[in-house]
């Protein structure tokens, strides 16, 4: 891989993965419209060592938040705050997508890698979220979030193992089903994929280091995904402050036709 594949690729995985249009759809999609090698697997999930640094410095006051919070349900034995609460929540949230990872993993290496299966999984995903997002009320801050919510939230990020699900999407998908605001739906989403991309990235980037090596290519990617993934969050926040989600849907939906149309040619 040269090192402006390297670049291209940790840019568009940086913006894709927060933003509710599957990081995973474009970094199988890039290769195959620009006629460039498959990066694999261990490669992009190497990428998200950037984005897991974005979002630590991001939400740097929350976890300093929760670590206190972590420290005192230890220490006392008693969830108490909003904090502790939302600690344990996101603990809970984790457990279905490290489940699903474990049992799955084979899959997502190979058979969940088709342009035909991610082209399906962008259009339904991109229709469930247009129409969720409209119909749902808005009427529950994150503050609110429940044990309820985590789980049900969680079974929806184990979905994200199809590329073109998007683990953004299907998790903001079920927020807004749940009737949590935009934003707030926004933020649980990113403040819930720090612990499983921290899984990820601690069992894969060992595997794309003996494939790479510790190579610019590769430190360049995870510092294109870093400063691009601190720049995604930073607009999806302010964005759905004051718009839908409508716009990413709409995107889904035209790069699902796009790759179909892209398959039928090439038959």
């Amino acid at each position: 891989m040269t090192l402006f594949q390297a670049i291209v690729l940790g840019v568009v995985q940086g913006l894709t993965e927060l933003l509710p249009v599957s990081s995973s759809a474009h970094l199988t999609l890039a290769p195959y419209f620009l006629g460039w090698p498959d990066p694999g697997l261990a490669f992009d999930v190497a990428l998200h060592l950037g984005t897991l640094l974005a979002l630590i410095w991001y939400f740097r006051r929350e976890w300093v938040e929760m670590t206190a919070s972590a420290w005192s349900i230890v220490r006392t034995r008693r969830i108490a705050t909003v904090h502790d609460k939302r600690l344990v929540y996101l603990i809970v949230a984790t457990i279905p997508g490290g489940i699903g990872g474990l049992l799955l993993n084979d899959y997502a290496e190979s058979t969940f890698r088709s342009p035909a299966l991610i082209a399906s999984a962008l259009l339904v995903m991109g229709v469930l979220l247009w129409a969720v997002d409209k119909w749902s009320a808005r009427v529950r801050a994150i503050e609110e979030v429940t044990m309820r919510d985590a789980v049900v939230v969680g079974c929806a990020q184990v979905l994200a193992l199809i590329p073109g699900v998007s683990r953004s999407g299907s998790t903001i998908t079920a927020g807004r089903a749940l009737q949590l605001d935009r934003p707030s739906a926004a933020r649980f989403s990113f403040l819930m994929s720090m612990p499983i991309t921290f899984a990820a990235v601690v069992l894969k980037v060992p595997h794309a280091i003996r494939a790479e090596g510790f190579s610019l290519p590769l430190v360049a990617g995870v510092v294109a995904a870093a400063v691009s993934s601190l720049f995604a969050i930073t607009v999806l926040l302010r964005y759905v402050s004051k718009h839908s989600f409508g716009i990413f849907a709409l995107y889904r939906i035209a790069l699902a036709l796009a790759v179909f149309a892209t398959i039928a040619y090439r038959r």
